[in-house]
């Protein structure tokens, strides 16, 4: 193999490297670690009483923030003493964006691209036309998920018929092994 093929190898392999990397969902961890931009974070407000969230990034579903954010409310409670929480207020924010990048096989304004034209002879001189004129552009939507609530913790057993009521321990058990982790290295 020669070195410019040996390159050429090399850098599609780092490129398809990179590229996985960041197609991957947010991990269940603290905000902020690795550099991410997502993950969850809490505030006490009082001694039974907290503001948590969690922000996934553009992989990842919004049925995986909610678990997360259930998650992290659980442990909280079971870390601080109590058996149960319940949801004060809880809110589920979509962000969307749209990206657009020009479709490399039509024609652009800046110049041409291979792409179908029809050639037609009229008024004495050779014109075309491109059927797909004013189509030249992807357009991509990605939506990022954040989920916040207020909670307020107890103890002993939840409060019956209260349908914001989870009993922390149980929540653990059933979303535990749910949610994304992060991967070891």
């Amino acid at each position: 193999m020669t070195n410019l093929r040996k390159t050429s190898v090399l850098v599609a392999l780092a490129g398809a490297l990179a590229l996985g990397a960041c197609a991957t969902a947010t991990p269940y961890q603290p905000a902020g670690v690795n550099g991410q931009r997502g993950g969850y974070a809490e505030q006490r407000l009082e001694a039974n009483r907290f503001s948590v969230s969690f922000a996934g990034n553009s992989v990842t579903s919004r049925d995986q923030v909610e678990m997360s954010l259930l998650l992290r409310s659980a442990e909280l409670t079971v870390e601080n003493g109590y058996d149960w929480f319940a949801t004060v207020t809880r809110a589920t924010d979509r962000d969307t964006r749209f990206y657009t990048t020009p479709d490399p096989f039509y024609y652009d304004r800046y110049g041409p691209y291979w792409g179908p034209q029809w050639r037609f002879y009229q008024r004495g001189y050779w014109s075309t036309w491109d059927p797909y004129w004013g189509r030249d552009r992807d357009i991509r939507q990605v939506d990022r998920y954040e989920a916040t609530a207020e909670i307020v913790m107890g103890r002993g057993p939840k409060p019956a018929g209260d349908v914001n009521a989870f009993d922390a321990r149980e929540v653990i058990n059933n979303l535990g092994s749910r949610v994304t982790r992060p991967v070891s290295k």
